[in-house]
């Protein structure tokens, strides 16, 4: 395993575990959901590099694309929740409650 793709799946690996382990606030599972990305976006990037394959070029552009629609829509659920609950605890949040 070559230090960078050491360096890009011990970064996914980490956003992965803040997601999965530190759900406390809404804020941070964005923000691990982000970094997972990002980590994904560089991998994709280098790897199309790597291969030179150019029918692959536009995947890393679509995938940050997609990214950003991700984050918006995040950062709207952020805004919205809270606005009604008055705070950005997961605690907080229920689907049994409307």
């Amino acid at each position: 395993m070559t230090p960078t793709h050491f360096s890009f799946s011990s970064a996914f690996i980490l956003g992965l575990m803040g997601l999965a382990f530190h759900r406390t606030h809404l804020l941070s599972a964005l923000l691990c959901l982000e970094g997972m990305m990002l980590s994904l976006f560089i991998a994709l990037a280098l790897w199309t590099l790597q291969f030179e394959a150019t029918s692959f070029s536009t995947a890393p552009m679509l995938l940050l694309a997609f990214s950003a629609c991700e984050a918006s829509a995040g950062l709207a659920l952020l805004v919205a929740t809270a606005r009604t609950h008055g705070t950005d605890r997961l605690q907080n949040l229920s689907l049994l409650q409307c």
